[in-house]
């Protein structure tokens, strides 16, 4: 935002320079007089009238007068919360439908364990029959994979589209559409989108890098705790509350402007991981010896959270932080039990829907069980 300001000015700069040189209207008019005529005579100047030295001098003195000319003020944007009224109405749909797809795709997952199980099988015992490529980039791809956890494999996507984003934000092209789609402003026209594609915008180097290692450290205590459906539901719906929290405290205080960042929602996941394992030993990655327990770090964060949110620091979106994690504590409290632990009747009316289907057989998924 900074940056952004920055250009702005040095632009009006710029243009208040241009403007001051340009030359006076009388600058290119002559006072020379001839000196001598033919005959050797002097010519006589002419008096000024005096009602024409009157008017010229009144019209000086006016000028001298009159105030300078102001550049018109920009218009501020409207600080209204009826336009807070479609953020909203997007923030509770989003949330259902990425709870709602999350139960879908762990019934599916569920009921294809039994024939990935075959297939894996499958695969082991022609590896075994087939002779095996030393070197091959695949094979060394492959095992790194395999080796990391579920959770680590969860977030990777999620790593990989913030840095696909960063990149985005250097081609000078897609400026304007970075801008408006991936920047989250209570004053801007689009509103909703950028709820969800701020979430994986970053334009600074060390801001990407510091949320996705927090991410990628995190990942495996909160893909264990909530399986890989749920914790994408989660994260996501985290970031479209993160930004519905910062939307009402900016139109609540005038702070308008655009944030970016997956912070709210990293925040999320931090604060779920440290309200369900309070006890647990976190340490910073430059002072590896000191550690302390997960629950006094979730209260020192929001704590400083609060304290730039009332003194009005403008460094971190810090209605943002905090939106975020009293929704992961909110959620390992309550959340779990009222959202997720009631999804079996979606779950029924999709798996009715599935067994109907022009694919399915009477033998295969009558039964009703998965």
């Amino acid at each position: 935002m900074m940056a952004w300001r920055s250009r702005a000015g040095s632009w009006a700069a710029w243009s208040g320079a241009t403007g001051a040189i340009l030359p006076h209207p009388g600058a290119h008019r002559g006072f020379l007089l001839h000196h001598q005529q033919r005959c050797g005579f002097r010519k006589v100047a002419k008096k000024a009238e005096p009602k024409k030295e009157a008017e010229q001098g009144e019209l000086m003195q006016k000028r001298s007068v009159a105030p300078p000319l102001e550049p018109p003020t920009p218009q501020l944007p409207e600080r209204s919360f009826r336009r807070l009224v479609k953020p909203l109405v997007f923030t509770v749909g989003f949330t259902g439908c990425s709870f709602g797809a999350a139960a879908i795709w762990q019934y599916e997952s569920l009921k294809s364990r039994v024939q990935s199980y075959f297939d894996e099988v499958r695969a082991d015992w022609l590896d075994k029959l087939r002779p095996q490529k030393q070197g091959d980039f695949r094979k060394q791809v492959n095992q790194w994979w395999n080796s990391l956890s579920e959770g680590q494999r969860t977030v990777t996507g999620i790593i990989a589209s913030n840095a696909l984003v960063f990149c985005c934000w250097r081609i000078p092209s897609l400026q304007r559409t970075m801008l408006r789609y991936f920047t989250s402003n209570p004053a801007s026209k689009t509103l909703c989108w950028p709820m969800l594609l701020s979430t994986f915008s970053h334009y600074s180097l060390f801001h990407m890098a510091a949320n996705m290692y927090v991410l990628w450290s995190f990942s495996s205590s909160i893909v264990n705790m909530m399986g890989r459906e749920q914790f994408l539901a989660m994260y996501l719906s985290a970031g479209v509350i993160s930004t519905f929290v910062s939307y009402v405290c900016k139109t609540a205080t005038g702070r308008l402007g655009p944030s970016l960042g997956a912070s709210g929602a990293i925040m999320t996941v931090l604060a779920a991981v440290c309200t369900k394992m309070p006890e647990a030993k976190l340490a910073v990655i430059f002072l590896p010896m000191y550690t302390f327990t997960a629950g006094n770090a979730l209260k020192t964060i929001v704590a400083l959270d609060t304290a730039g949110l009332i003194m009005g620091w403008r460094f971190f979106d810090h209605a943002a932080h905090l939106g975020g994690a009293l929704f992961g504590i909110w959620y390992i409290l309550y959340g779990h039990e009222l959202i997720w632990k009631n999804r079996e009747p979606l779950v029924k009316i999709w798996h009715n829907f599935r067994t109907r289907g022009p694919g399915s057989s009477s033998g295969s998924g009558g039964n009703g069980s998965i």
